[in-house]
């Protein structure tokens, strides 16, 4: 019979959760040698009394999340990278291309730097990395994320003034 199927709680399985627990065992090892479900262990170690100590669960939470920490960390540092690198294509030499004319042929060309609306395709990805990196790990300052945003901003608005919107 599996744990997930009902069957009555017997007295051999009070004694054996009792005596279980005073060996040390978790709740889970216990459900899982009595086979039956953790809620059920749960409850019939509460209605005598019993507490599971939760110290293994609190150090394994605390590490989880300085691991899920540390990730956040890393991926922020890869979008700073990425838009450090999206915004500096926007002066880079660029080459464009495209397929026409009645045989649909390749036409490229190399310009000293991308046309305005590849400039501002590159800066929105560039912001929005950004602005992701600043949201996964923000500036311990609140005023400096303020600032992050003052300043994507004003690149953004300094690029389209420049160079217009087409």
């Amino acid at each position: 019979m599996g744990k997930n199927q009902h069957r009555p709680v017997t007295d051999d399985d009070r004694r054996s959760i009792r005596d279980l627990h005073a060996q040390g065992h978790g709740r889970n090892e216990i459900a899982r040698r009595l086979n039956r479900g953790t809620r059920t262990v749960s409850v019939i170690a509460a209605e005598m009394g019993l507490v599971f100590d939760i110290t293994a669960t609190e150090v394994a939470t605390k590490h989880r999340m300085a691991q899920l920490a540390e990730k956040r960390a890393i991926l922020a540092d890869a979008l700073t990278d990425d838009a450090l690198r999206l915004s500096a294509q926007v002066w880079e030499p660029a080459t464009i291309h495209s397929f026409g004319g009645k045989d649909n042929t390749y036409n490229s060309r190399d310009l000293p730097e991308p046309i305005a609306a590849d400039k501002r395709a590159l800066m929105a990805a560039a912001t929005t990395a950004a602005a992701q990196s600043v949201r996964l790990v923000p500036p311990k300052d609140s005023d400096s994320a303020e600032e992050v945003g003052s300043l994507l901003t004003s690149l953004f608005d300094r690029l389209r003034d420049r160079h217009g919107d087409g």
